[in-house]
């Protein structure tokens, strides 16, 4: 008889069980098969949902599928080996249709080391409600490591546009009992389109200071968000989010409240580069970025944005709060970013501290009359933002100065000067063209009219309604959005 050393047993044990792959396949598959083979698949996602998977298990929905039911998978992976859902065979995605019925088409609740990768997801209704296309919750979890959610065909989401946190993709964390965070969330390569209110954004209870509990490693990166109720992408409650190689198009149509492209909120050490915002409609912000209150070391650059109707930046936060909560907005650093043709206002600065605003290009086309720097009072004004080497070309109309009158549609009137604002400083800028109450700029430079300028400003198309070309597109744009970057700046240099 073989007798197995102690040593031997406990390397036994330590052995991970042998990883499965399974298959469902509403049209061909049965919920009585074993699943495990692509000759005998399940039916349901239902079966999936029931099913206690194993770290390394792949679970693959057959291309050309469609299910009228949510995907809820229980299990987690392991930090070696995480549980991953796909698709297999050829042709059109696998869909998951809500139907308005479900409120979560894809619900990823208290489970980790998991990816979700290849679906297309709508949930399309007659009226609004309160409706996602894959919603990522911690409840009282703890820390999260590691989930994915790429390459999803996200569309027709009819959520309501009274409330944030419904939409394309919503990640959220609540941790009144146990602090709960995700640590390494990825939500990359996605086609969010035609949904309510939020594209991609977060939600958390841990956002004021008294519960901070902030999520790390959270990455956004190469993402299309079109025809968006309200908001584009926003992370909320991260420390180090990178936010990057996505596009926002048309955010801000629906809700008729204060939404933006890309934007954070309540965040520390935000990066947010290489990315376009075009087209939001509406003033009520409008802007096509955004850096927000309860936050610190935020960083834009080698973004574009253009052709926004409330501009191209704004920063601010509430003068008047209580720290416990918010620590306000400081140390933001907008460079190197391009604006073309943005609307209303280019800068807005609202009771915002330490900002720094350098080497940025602006241009403002003919016809157009904007504010090209507004500050703004919110219960509070701007302390300390530097103005220093952009270059505003104007064929139209700049405007400097603070807001004398606000208006209901978002607007404001503006006045020469920056009082009650404080330490607002030009330094070394280039002014071409009319710029109204220019500020004071000893190392500035002034010209009568801009010089010739040749740039590709559109660059690659996309049509949302063709998914198959997402990839080719996305290399295309990057490749001309990296080099309409190094035309403007010059070699690219990416330190934070």
């Amino acid at each position: 008889m073989n007798l197995l050393t102690p040593i031997a047993v406990l390397m036994l044990a330590s052995l991970p069980c042998a990883a499965a792959t399974y298959y469902v396949d509403a049209t061909r598959g049965s919920d009585t098969n074993p699943g495990n083979a692509i000759t005998a698949p399940w039916k349901t996602l239902a079966k999936a949902n029931t099913t206690d998977f194993k770290p390394g298990d792949r679970i693959l929905l057959r291309a050309t599928s469609v299910w009228h039911e949510q995907l809820a998978p229980r299990s987690s992976g392991s930090s070696a080996v995480p549980i991953v859902f796909d698709r297999y065979g050829e042709g059109p995605l696998p869909r998951l249709e809500g139907d308005g019925t479900i409120e979560d088409v894809v619900l990823l609740r208290n489970v980790q080391q998991i990816e979700v990768h290849n679906l297309e997801i709508t949930n399309h209704a007659a009226s609004p409600a309160v409706r996602r296309g894959v919603h990522i919750v911690l409840d009282n979890f703890g820390t999260a490591q590691h989930i994915v959610v790429a390459g999803l065909y996200i569309h027709d989401v009819t959520g309501t546009n009274e409330k944030k946190d419904n939409g394309g993709i919503i990640f959220s964390t609540n941790g009144s009992v146990t602090p709960s965070r995700f640590d390494d969330l990825r939500i990359e390569d996605n086609i969010v389109w035609r949904v309510d209110r939020s594209a991609i954004a977060g939600q958390s209870y841990h956002w004021p200071r008294n519960h901070w509990f902030p999520s790390l490693h959270v990455v956004i990166r190469g993402n299309y968000v079109d025809d968006i109720g309200g908001d584009g992408i926003v992370p909320w409650a991260t420390d180090g989010a990178l936010v990057e190689y996505n596009i926002a198009r048309n955010c801000n149509r629906r809700a008729n409240s204060f939404n933006a492209g890309i934007w954070q909120w309540s965040t520390d050490n935000t990066l947010l580069q290489f990315n376009e915002a075009a087209f939001t409609h509406d003033t009520h912000d409008g802007e096509g970025f955004d850096s927000d209150y309860n936050s610190r070391g935020t960083v834009f650059q080698y973004n574009y944005s253009h052709d926004n109707e409330g501009g191209f930046m704004l920063i601010c936060s509430p003068g008047q709060r209580n720290p416990a909560q918010n620590i306000g907005n400081t140390g933001t650093i907008v460079r190197r970013n391009i604006s073309h043709n943005d609307r209303t206002r280019i800068f807005h600065i609202s009771a915002v501290e330490h900002t720094l605003v350098e080497e940025n290009a602006i241009y403002v086309g003919p016809n157009l009359d904007v504010q090209m720097v507004l500050a703004s009072n919110w219960s509070g004004w701007t302390d300390d933002a530097l103005f220093s080497k952009n270059r505003f070309y104007v064929d139209g109309v700049a405007r400097y100065g603070h807001a004398s009158a606000s208006h209901p549609d978002g607007t404001y009137d503006i006045a020469a000067g920056w009082a009650p604002a404080k330490g607002i400083v030009f330094s070394g800028n280039q002014y071409f063209g009319k710029q109204l109450d220019r500020p004071n700029d000893p190392a500035g430079t002034v010209a009568a009219a801009p010089p010739p300028i040749d740039r590709d400003w559109q660059g690659p198309q996309f049509d949302p309604a063709h998914p198959e070309d997402f990839a080719a597109f996305m290399l295309r744009h990057k490749i001309w959005l990296t080099a309409l970057m190094a035309s403007e700046f010059g070699p690219i240099t990416k330190n934070r």
